[in-house]
């Protein structure tokens, strides 16, 4: 059972670029949410047209999208909030994520503040851990 599946209310990403389909879970410690990366994803035609693969830096979107989303739907920001990366950290690639696989992100929630994010995430394809990484977004709005 989903908390939202309304992800465009909550982050300003749209197609191609948005990763989350769903917020499982969420609370002041952290989320789940899931997104399945489907065989039409802008990328798979050239990462790589032989053998499609999710590019690791997406994986890394995937988990910030889903902490960013998290946060908007608990109301920890103003409406229209935008989030840019700062750093991103201890990031280690573990598996390969394909064509038709559901992502699951679990993010940590180390800080947050009305002006800085900085949180932790793994991404599993069911059991199996995929991708994890720390990472810092500062808040702002668009001018």
């Amino acid at each position: 059972m989903s908390v939202t599946t309304d992800i465009k209310s909550l982050l300003p990403h749209r197609d191609p670029f948005l990763f989350v389909d769903e917020i499982i879970s969420c609370d002041d410690n952290g989320s789940v949410s899931e997104h399945t990366f489907t065989e039409n994803e802008f990328f798979f035609k050239g990462h790589f047209p032989e053998y499609p693969v999710v590019p690791g830096v997406i994986l890394c979107e995937t988990m910030a999208q889903a902490g960013g989303a998290a946060l908007s739907y608990q109301k920890k920001f103003e409406e229209g909030a935008l989030f840019f990366f700062a750093t991103l950290d201890k990031v280690k690639f573990r598996n390969q994520v394909r064509p038709g696989d559901k992502v699951r992100m679990e993010i940590t929630n180390l800080r947050v503040s009305p002006k800085m994010i900085k949180q932790s995430g793994k991404a599993y394809v069911g059991d199996v851990l995929c991708a994890e990484a720390e990472w810092m977004c500062l808040v702002g709005k668009a001018n």
